[in-house]
């Protein structure tokens, strides 16, 4: 696949390009930004801007129409928040009646959530995280709900990063911060005011642990999840069927847990830096990744390791989406045969991402990338403390284990694991040990391996390495413990820092967990384009259109194209169906200061 390329200057920007399936085109009519906004500013704040969709259900007794708006747009610019009634493509955007404008002092909004549980046609809890760590519940509709948690900053002081109701519950919701730690919290327990909490020791794994408050009563936070290092946790995502939950941290790390039972069941590095966004397949058997190294990375929840690495950013990667709209499977007449003789349908799926480079990448991930021929080698240097997938206290897998299947450590599917192949020999790196007060090991790691140009995008600059390391820890076991009730469970004993992964962060390099680049397939983007003229930070799929916003506060609408009557569109992708109903009516809008004080 060749880059799209179009004629004009480098770096105009496109308002509109082109796929397989026709053209999406900007709707400069459907353009949300702040009510006085006028034409282009630059980007303002280190709060990125984030945006969140969700669909109202129609009234009771009430026809579903086509005209009526039922759709929510939430989005964060500096010091401000904004929901309004989102049109889509159907009509313009009214910036003159906000659903709800909040204007913040002494601190800003970083993310926010819809509860996707509780909605109806006449009301929405919205989760609100910040930039000093307090967090925020309101109903915009009702505009009677409103509750602080960490108000006094006395469970965590830092930025909240992401912040995601548990699929599924009406009353807790996931909670990330710049420390490294996340929480979970029952919004229908006190916001944690009074004192600070005592914790203690629940489950420990190798590079994390859980605990749990040490009090007489059940109060907030019910877990809090401490990584190694104390690495900003950038971003975390749960899988569409909501049983596992994929982190992403600074440290270059992806983890993928078992969400119920708390226990890691894979893990990914980075070329280069951190890691800064994630998200799943519609189906659940992919995660992809994107970060400091430019990259988009896959990798299979089912195998266990890295698949595929997209190249085609100039800069760090903000996010990452998969389209479900468009994600493709064949007709049963043409299935194509396994190797075994039973038929097997191929996938395509398409993948969207956006970059600090202000452009928007489309990928297809196909069958061919995806599952490439079973490798029958396992490699030379594999660590003997790692398994093929990156879990540490396993052991590698036999010649004839890549056709074996098997359970995973949190009783899942079985899959299959596919080991890499040997490489040559190997480069010799001295890593020193972390100085006391300084910077993670992770850091200076970065600074010594820049000039090594991982992500260099010639073919004849790509760098093979690998690393002789020593073995490193276990994890240590623990009971399982169920996160969607209303309560926490006890258990445990003291401790307070998670289990370090090891004296060497190198040691994932040329594992499955992070394959040197000539192991592992290298795509091309679809479309490259640059669409905006400052750092693009969110991108969302709808089944007619799609959003993008960038950091000067412009949320944008891309139309799709005219479907055709035999479309590729996939009934079975649509997880939540739109239904219709009349917009809510709107009372009057007032100038509305939300302060929350910052404390020392």
């Amino acid at each position: 696949m060749a880059v799209q390329t179009e004629s004009g200057g480098k770096d105009e920007v496109k308002t509109q390009f082109v796929t397989r399936e026709g053209a999406y085109r900007l709707m400069t009519l459907s353009e949300y930004s702040r009510p006085n906004r006028v034409g282009y500013t630059g980007g303002s704040g280190a709060s990125p801007v984030r945006v969140s969709l969700v669909t109202l259900p129609p009234a009771p007794g009430v026809t579903p129409s086509s005209d009526a708006a039922d759709d929510r747009i939430c989005f964060n610019h500096g010091k401000e928040l904004y929901v309004y009634v989102y049109r889509g493509v159907k009509k313009a955007a009214d910036l003159t009646k906000p659903v709800e404008k909040k204007i913040y002092k002494g601190t800003n909004p970083t993310c926010h959530d819809f509860n996707a549980v509780t909605i109806t046609s006449e009301s929405v809890s919205l989760i609100i995280g910040f930039s000093t760590g307090q967090i925020q519940l309101i109903d915009p509709i009702k505009k009677e709900l409103s509750k602080l948690y960490n108000e006094e900053r006395l469970i965590d002081k830092t930025r909240v990063t992401c912040i995601k109701w548990v699929p599924g519950s009406s009353n807790l919701f996931v909670a990330a911060h710049a420390s490294g730690q996340l929480y979970v919290y029952n919004e229908e327990l006190a916001g944690g005011a009074g004192a600070a909490p005592h914790y203690q020791l629940f489950k420990q794994g190798e590079g994390y642990s859980v605990h749990t408050c040490r009090a007489k009563s059940t109060r907030n936070p019910l877990y809090r999840w401490l990584f190694a290092d104390n690495s900003c946790v950038n971003e975390f995502a749960f899988s569409p069927c909501g049983a596992n939950l994929a982190v992403v941290t600074q440290d270059g790390l992806l983890r993928v847990f078992h969400y119920d039972t708390m226990e890691l069941v894979g893990r990914a590095r980075s070329y280069f830096g951190g890691f800064l966004c994630v998200c799943w397949s519609p189906d659940g058997k992919y995660v992809v990744v994107g970060g400091e190294d430019d990259l988009v990375t896959v990798w299979s929840f089912g195998e266990r390791r890295v698949v595929a690495r997209g190249q085609g950013h100039r800069s760090w990667v903000s996010v990452v989406a998969f389209d479900p709209y468009v994600t493709s499977f064949t007709d049963p007449e043409e299935k194509r045969e396994k190797r075994d003789g039973e038929p097997e349908a191929a996938h395509c799926y398409r993948l969207g991402s956006v970059s600090q480079d202000t452009q928007l990448c489309l990928w297809d991930l196909t069958e061919d990338v995806l599952r490439p021929p079973v490798r029958t080698r396992v490699s030379a240097h594999l660590s003997p403390a790692l398994s093929p997938n990156g879990v540490p206290g396993t052991k590698p897998l036999a010649r004839t284990a890549a056709k074996t299947a098997r359970k995973s450590d949190a009783g899942g599917d079985a899959s299959t694991i596919k080991p890499t192949k040997p490489t040559g020999g190997t480069l010799g790196i001295t890593v020193g040990k972390k100085e006391e007060g300084g910077a993670p090991l992770v850091n200076s790691l970065t600074q010594r391996l820049a000039g090594f140009s991982f992500g260099e995008r010639k073919p004849d600059h790509r760098r093979n390495f690998s690393l002789n390391v020593k073995p490193g820890g276990g994890a240590a076991g623990g009971g399982s413990v169920a996160l969607r009730g209303r309560s926490a469970g006890g258990g445990g004993s003291g401790g307070s820092t998670a289990s370090g992964d090891s004296s060497d962060p190198l040691r994932l390099i040329g594992t499955a967990a992070c394959p040197r680049f000539d192991e592992c397939p290298v795509l091309e983007p679809l479309v490259c384009k640059k669409i905006a003229h400052e750092r693009l930070t969110a991108l969302l799929f709808r089944a007619d259109y799609l959003v993008t916003a960038c950091a000067d506060g412009c949320v944008n609408t891309w139309a799709r194209p005219a479907r055709p009557h035999n479309g590729d569109v996939n009934p079975q992708t649509h997880t939540h169906p739109h239904s219709l109903s009349h917009p809510h009516p709107h009372a009057h809008h007032h100038r509305r200061f939300d302060r929350i004080d910052l404390v020392d």
